[in-house]
């Protein structure tokens, strides 16, 4: 019989199995605050008109280091038994050859920001040898006689207005450094859009995936459709004649890999831009996509993969078909 005197001892509870804690991009945060210091500081430039269009670059700027403040308070996926990552290079050579364990190794290690600064310095120095072929004051004018002929043609005193600052900016040098900047910065955010459309699309077919994850497929799946689409569109800028080249669309790419080759844009501007979207970059593409939701994601199956790449390339289309019904003279 227990002694009644004997205190009472109650058992341990039992151990609990602690998450390991996540980490979080420390060093987003400092790029975030640098580059909105530094965007104030274009941005002052231009309103003190020392640099020409330090306004938009600044703002562009701005923007991007909040973007780079506020995603870093996003913590990094943590998946168990993660094999070591993938380097830089292996990454970036490795999508076009292995894209499989590109996406499995982007899973525990999402990467993006070298496969974005490629892509948005490779966008901008295309657009500037674009204008630099076709010449400013073809472009601008072209977009401005078919601003004109659109339902958002603006007053014809802001027309002339519009006109020259538009000459302006693709001519002073300061002015296309300013746009190039913007180029870049535009891409951070369109992959950012995209990878948040993938997250949500991904969740919404039942799947798990960490919005850093999405990042990095968003990122990855698009980096070698377009550097295959601006190197050859690269060659056929300096092969083909400029006055064969449409001023507008060809900026988008001069790669005619698809059924829009069977309709002319400026005859039948709806159908060109449905068979614009069936080719062989765009199935590619399309491929990419599922294949890096389906290896990139905590959970997500091969089905879901394809659904959520098949869903957005619809509304992609379907928005395209929208822009080109509103704005046929574009296309002409």
């Amino acid at each position: 019989m227990s002694d009644p005197n004997q205190e009472f001892q109650a058992p341990p509870p039992p151990a609990i199995a602690l998450e390991p804690e996540r980490k979080r991009p420390a060093n987003l945060l400092w790029a975030g605050i640098a580059l909105v210091v530094l965007g104030i500081i274009i941005c002052v430039g231009g309103i003190a008109s020392l640099i020409t269009g330090g306004v938009g670059t600044g703002l562009a700027v701005a923007a991007l280091g909040i973007l780079f403040f506020g995603l870093s308070f996003t913590s990094l996926p943590n998946v168990p038994d993660a094999p070591p990552p993938m380097s830089t290079a292996g990454t970036l050579t490795g999508i076009f050859f292995e894209p499989t364990a590109v996406f499995r190794s982007l899973r525990a290690h999402p990467r993006w920001l070298a496969a974005i600064l490629i892509m948005g310095c490779l966008n901008a120095a295309y657009i500037a040898t674009f204008y630099h072929r076709l010449t400013p004051e073809r472009i601008v004018n072209f977009t401005m006689d078919k601003l004109e002929e659109s339902p958002l043609k603006p007053p014809p005193d802001r027309m002339d207005m519009a006109r020259q600052q538009a000459l302006d900016a693709a001519k002073l040098p300061m002015a296309r450094v300013g746009n190039a900047v913007k180029t870049v910065v535009g891409v951070f955010f369109g992959v950012a859009f995209i990878g948040a459309l993938y997250l949500l699309g991904v969740l919404a077919f039942g799947g798990r995936m960490h919005f850093w994850q999405a990042y990095a497929v968003a990122a990855y799946a698009a980096f070698p459709v377009l550097i295959i689409q601006r190197v050859i569109s690269f060659i056929i800028l300096f092969v083909k004649s400029p006055d064969d080249i449409h001023p507008l669309i060809g900026q988008e790419s001069l790669v005619t890999d698809n059924l829009g080759i069977l309709f002319k844009s400026a005859d039948h501007p709806v159908l060109f831009v449905a068979a614009s979207a069936i080719g062989i970059l765009s199935f590619y593409k399309l491929w990419l996509t599922a294949k890096g939701l389906h290896e990139g994601g905590y959970k997500v199956g091969s089905s879901a993969g394809w659904g959520v790449a098949i869903t957005l390339w619809l509304l992609g289309l379907f928005f395209g078909l929208a822009i080109a019904a509103i704005f046929p003279s574009f296309l002409s």
